[in-house]
């Protein structure tokens, strides 16, 4: 089991990679492979399955990355300079190809426009989950930098405290923060739990079928049909990635942590950003007819992989490594980072 040594050298356990890819390959599928009769419902369950478990590695991440080092600025740098550029460069090209006012543009380039009321662009409303992360990001600023590494472990009794409002407020799913980040939440409660845990925990002894039975209760709790499940989403996503790094079958080890699984988690934010936009463009075939439509999905995903790939390394990668130098260079010149909570 990698999980806490390997994390504490290197910030990287193989495993979740894995689990990126398949969040965004399932969120893609969902917006654009029919499945099933509409009743079934199971784009919406895929969908939905994808981004539960997305927003439970985002907080993972962000939970093993303040563990490590509780200085706010630095992060904030490294975090923004990592998820603004493309975004911000994603609503210019959508303000170019649909009519958007001041408020509209003003509502997305600053993250709040998943807030009622919503003020999503048109070709951008897949950006309210991005919204939704740098308020998470702020939030938690807030938090360490009034508490330390302490304030980290109020997020669990937070998840907790929004699912409650979701149950009080019938919200089954929803794009606004207080009704959905208990699912990023989650995943910081699982980036807690693995802290501490180790690599010899006696959850290495649980069985490796685990994570399959857990991966089928929350895509049923990703069904609108089965509204009280649905509660469960972020508890279930992050028991689902959580038991896989202690107990999975060793093929499921070699897919999830192989070649193909590391690509396309290093470029799933991008494909995040550009499968949406290039939906509403010709390739996604809006106003065309069912077959016309399912006819460019080929051209849809070779050039949504294409973007994404050139955007990841020719593009994001000078913002990400500037945003480093900067968070460093502002790290080196306050205090050291502290070798123990506070």
């Amino acid at each position: 089991m990698e999980t806490a040594n390997a994390t504490r050298a290197t910030g990287r356990i193989g495993m979740l990679d894995g689990w990126r890819a398949v969040s965004i390959l399932a969120v893609m599928a969902g917006h654009w492979v029919p499945m099933g009769p509409k009743a079934w419902n199971l784009n919406a369950i895929v969908a939905g399955t994808g981004m539960a478990l997305f927003f439970i590695l985002s907080g993972f991440l962000i939970t093993q990355l303040l563990l490590r080092d509780d200085r706010v600025l630095p992060f904030l740098i490294r975090r923004l300079f990592r998820i603004m550029p493309l975004v911000w460069l994603a609503i210019a090209a959508l303000a170019l190809m649909f009519p958007a006012n001041r408020e509209l543009l003003g509502a997305n380039l600053a993250f709040y426009a998943n807030l009622p009321p919503s003020r999503l662009m048109e070709g951008g409303n897949h950006l309210w989950s991005l919204c939704v992360e740098v308020q998470f990001y702020a939030a938690v600023a807030l938090i360490v930098g009034l508490a330390g590494r302490r304030g980290l472990y109020l997020l669990p009794l937070l998840a907790l405290a929004v699912t409650g409002l979701r149950i009080h407020d019938g919200e089954t799913v929803s794009i606004v923060t207080w009704h959905r980040i208990d699912e990023i939440l989650a995943g910081c409660t699982l980036g807690l739990l693995v802290h501490h845990l180790g690599p010899d925990s006696a959850l290495r002894r649980l069985p490796k079928w685990l994570p399959f039975v857990l991966a089928i209760g929350l895509l049923a709790a990703s069904s609108p049909e089965l509204r009280a499940w649905n509660y469960l989403r972020p508890y279930l996503a992050a028991a689902t990635i959580g038991s896989s790094l202690y107990a999975s079958p060793e093929w499921m080890r070699r897919v999830w942590t192989g070649a193909a699984a590391r690509y396309v988690a290093e470029i799933s934010y991008a494909l995040y950003v550009v499968h949406g936009v290039l939906t509403a463009t010709w390739l996604g075939g809006t106003d065309a007819s069912k077959l016309a439509r399912y006819a460019r999905r080929p051209l849809l995903i070779g050039a949504s992989f294409a973007l994404a790939h050139l955007s990841t390394f020719y593009y994001e990668q000078r913002f990400t490594t500037l945003g480093k130098r900067l968070a460093r260079q502002l790290a080196d010149g306050g205090r050291p980072a502290a070798a123990a909570a506070r």
